[in-house]
């Protein structure tokens, strides 16, 4: 069986310009392949159709959808764990450019797309078998709305010096 491949459906126009700024986030990250629409697609003819990329090893495909008919929404989205503030700082930063701030980590990148930036210690934390600790630092995630995490401010949530 093939892998699965996630697909992105990139609206006016701009697939190479989506590929090439995902690709641009991760290391080990390229495009490994494209197509153009051919002399049969009316207004849409030469310009790229589908992009084919890898992100961190794993395969993707985005698609030129011409004017804009459908939108992401938050039914599908990607998440990126983070090793410190400053990987949280950084996706943060490059992915809401041109996008919006969502609540609890949450942001749509410039082409609608849904992220969650979370450092990875939140997970250690939420998994807690301290409930009080699990529920402090669920009350401090909560709270975090239009800006990236702050480790230091959800360890001392957890630590309960807040």
């Amino acid at each position: 069986m093939d892998q699965i491949t996630t697909t992105l459906w990139i609206n006016d126009g701009k697939v190479e310009e989506a590929a090439e700024f995902y690709c641009s986030l991760f290391e080990d990250s390229r495009i490994t392949g494209s197509n153009d629409y051919g002399p049969d697609a009316g207004e849409y003819a030469g310009e790229k159709m589908v992009i084919r990329f890898e992100l961190l090893g794993r395969q993707y495909v985005a698609i030129n959808g011409g004017a804009t008919r459908f939108t992401p929404n938050e039914s599908v989205s990607f998440a990126i764990g983070c090793d410190s503030q400053e990987e949280v700082d950084r996706f943060w930063a490059a992915l809401v450019e041109g996008g919006e701030p969502g609540p609890c980590g949450w942001l749509k990148d410039r082409f609608g797309f849904s992220w969650q930036v979370t450092p990875r210690v939140l997970h250690k934390m939420l998994d807690d078998s301290d409930p009080e600790k699990v529920q402090r630092v669920t009350a401090a995630f909560m709270k975090v709305d239009g800006r990236p995490f702050d480790i230091a401010e959800l360890e001392d949530a957890f630590e309960g010096r807040s």
